[in-house]
């Protein structure tokens, strides 16, 4: 079962690679669907994995310049408590509901799946206003600290949206060249993903072996997609990672 995990990992680690995102929205159905783990511990497992991928891709970042830490800042005073209040939230249902919140878990990460989906293809359907020097005025405080709220809980609750939902938002309210704005969600990805993992990893709901050997594969497959990037249009994989997600989605309701 390890080996295949580790496949599992390396397919997704591609994907990452590819397109910058996917990770959330793919790791976890797949820990659901295929390997046959709870839903509570896919949700913390993932976000863990999530925390430690999306460090090196923020380290990266931090490097080049392509981080804003003010924008990152001020998100991060909505998602982080967002996030913790998500997670807190899962051991809270768990504990009223019982065994049947399994099944309730897999519905709302079914409901989650779709509307990151929806969200993914209306960022496709109407380009944002991006192409800035990185210099253009930020979005307004509140507008950035509801976000992080919403986007918080939905992070912290399902695992889903650290990336993908942040960036596909925020290339609506945030004007800047691509390569700024995906190193600032990277980057804010890590904070919300991190304290949400803390949260479930102190709840027993992180299956540490499993995270090494889905970091096994995926950590080379990262690498490997991101050199190999060029060669496959963008716009296939992103269109191909979409309808993966909205099928997801479907099944776990």
């Amino acid at each position: 079962m390890g080996l295949e995990i580790s496949l599992g990992g390396l397919a997704v680690g591609l994907l990452i690679g590819f397109t910058g995102m996917g990770g959330g929205f793919l790791m976890t159905p797949m820990l659901i669907l295929l390997f046959g783990v709870h839903p509570s511990v896919a949700v913390g497992t993932d976000l863990v994995y999530a925390s430690i991928t999306k460090f090196v891709g923020a380290w990266q970042h931090w490097r080049q310049g392509t981080v804003d830490l003010r924008v990152v800042k001020v998100l991060a005073a909505g998602s982080v408590p967002g996030a913790v209040a998500g997670a807190v939230g899962v051991q809270i249902f768990h504990g009223w509901f019982g065994p049947g919140f399994e099944g309730i878990m897999s519905r709302v990460l079914g409901v989650a799946f779709l509307v990151v989906s929806a969200v993914l293809l209306l960022r496709a359907a109407i380009p944002g206003p991006g192409g800035g020097s990185g210099e253009m005025s930020r979005p307004a405080a509140w507008k950035l600290i509801t976000l992080g709220v919403v986007g918080g809980g939905i992070v912290g609750l399902t695992s889903v949206g650290s990336g993908s939902l942040f960036i596909a938002l925020l290339t609506f309210l945030y004007p800047v060249s691509a390569s700024r704005l995906v190193g600032t969600d990277i980057a804010h990805a890590f904070l919300v993903s991190a304290v949400a993992g803390l949260v479930h990893f102190a709840a027993g709901t992180v299956d540490l072996p499993l995270v090494g050997w889905l970091l096994l594969g995926s950590l080379p497959g990262i690498v490997l997609g991101s050199r190999l990037s060029k060669r496959v249009p963008d716009r296939i994989v992103r269109l191909g990672l979409t309808v993966m997600l909205a099928v997801s989605g479907l099944k776990l309701l």
